[in-house]
């Protein structure tokens, strides 16, 4: 509200009691003519409040008009009256302010030094805690007996034991995750050693399992080493072990994060060797589940060859079940799976697209999807640039025996020691 809005409620309040036409004209008037008998205020001109006298009643003034004007002045001693008491608020309130802050310091020091000992902002180490616990100990007193100076408590308690800095707790996190990654690095160098290598890759993943166990990147390297191992045991019990302990860690991978590629990729590939251990109908069953994880690999990582060459694969042995098969698949599962030569030969040639000269068994069934749909010309081409390529791994003289068999059919002499030819090779893929 203004100033001018407060002085307009006044004068209608005086108006309403006697005129404030006649009370202001009969105020300015005779205020000169009283005589003074008590310390009292006036208005100056300029609406100001000064020290002056108390006006006595003057003769010849009517009775209401003299109410009113007691009334008016009444009221102006008040306003003078507040406003020395507002004056002398506002002289006192640095002075006041300065005291408040000084209190509000001694309180809040009284406070961090009654609490700090019992709830720290900053967390302590292990060590420290138990160095002050050791020498309360030796003082012969308590943790809890230990006192400060002002009667609170120094001394840590049993909580403060088990509290770390952040910086501690990074410190470990760190660790963790370059203890991983180095084991990570080793384990991928084994799986392209030697036997002997894959064995002990196997072993150390073993043993970290419970350090270990809750990280995708761990699991779906477990699943490989089984596979690995499964490869090149040389009993048929050992290498079921391998194949369902396998498929077993792929679940858990799966279920643990869905969202990672290579462990949907390679528990479809422990699905697909548990096929050769069990009945016709969870063989069919396993293939299901192969070709919905592979999918979810390639969704999940389209550039990853592999998955195309095991797609690959399940699309040609698919397109091979006999008529016997297909009826059995539909009586256990409604819907036999579908797939034909062409789908197979379109992923082995993905494959050649993402990685030219992948794997010599891409070549193999390359030439076999060609000889299936007539091509004999292009399968012929490709079984001699697959014959070229020495045989290295234990998968190379899988592939090596398939071109032996394919060689007499496609009227193929077999071309060993024959050097690859870049050209034809090109030619043949295209």
């Amino acid at each position: 509200m203004s100033q001018t809005d407060s002085k307009v409620l006044i004068l209608g309040a005086l108006a309403g009691v006697a005129g404030i036409g006649l009370a202001v004209a009969c105020y300015q008037g005779y205020k000169t003519k009283r005589r003074a008998s008590l310390p009292a205020h006036y208005l100056h001109t300029n609406n100001e409040l000064a020290t002056g006298i108390t006006l006595m009643g003057s003769p010849g003034l009517p009775g209401d008009q003299m109410a009113v004007m007691d009334r008016l002045e009444a009221l102006l001693q008040c306003v003078s009256e507040l406003k020395d008491e507002m004056k002398a608020l506002k002289n006192s309130l640095p002075i006041r302010q300065g005291h408040v802050a000084e209190e509000l310091r001694g309180a809040e020091r009284l406070e961090v030094h009654r609490v700090a000992p019992l709830h720290r902002n900053t967390p302590i180490r292990r060590k420290r805690a138990g160095s002050h616990i050791a020498g309360a100990r030796a003082g012969g007193r308590s943790s809890e007996e230990a006192e400060s100076e002002g009667g609170y408590i120094t001394a840590l308690t049993d909580s403060d034991e088990e509290v770390q800095s952040d910086d501690e707790q990074w410190e470990e996190r760190q660790e963790t995750t370059d203890k991983l990654t180095s084991l990570l690095e080793r384990i991928d160098s084994l799986h392209q050693g030697t036997e002997a290598d894959k064995r002990e890759s196997l072993l150390i993943l073993t043993t970290q399992r419970e350090e270990f166990g809750q990280n995708s990147a761990y699991l779906w390297r477990l699943i490989r080493a089984h596979c690995d191992v499964h490869d090149i045991s040389g009993t048929l019990e050992e290498k079921k072990n391998h194949a369902e302990t396998g498929k077993k860690v792929g679940e858990d991978a799966v279920a643990l994060n869905p969202t990672c590629a290579e462990s949907h990729q390679w528990y479809a590939i422990m699905c697909g060797i548990m096929a050769e251990y069990d009945t016709v109908q969870n063989k069919i069953k396993n293939g299901y589940i192969f070709k919905d994880h592979l999918d979810k690999a390639i969704e999940l990582k389209p550039q990853d060859p592999l998955s195309y060459y095991l797609l690959g694969r399940w699309c040609y042995a698919v397109a091979q079940l006999s008529w016997l098969e297909r009826k059995v698949a539909t009586a256990l599962f409604g819907e036999p799976p579908s797939a034909t030569v062409e789908d197979a030969l379109k992923n082995f040639l993905k494959v050649e697209d993402l990685h030219p000269g992948y794997s010599k068994l891409n070549y193999v069934f390359l030439a076999k999807c060609y000889r299936d749909i007539g091509y004999r010309k292009k399968a012929r081409e490709i079984c001699e640039v697959a014959g070229s390529i020495p045989s290295v791994t234990k998968e190379d003289e899988e592939a090596q025996k398939e071109l032996d068999l394919l060689f007499p059919d496609l009227g193929v002499f077999n071309p060993k020691g024959l050097p690859q030819s870049s050209l034809k090779q090109n030619k043949c893929l295209t």
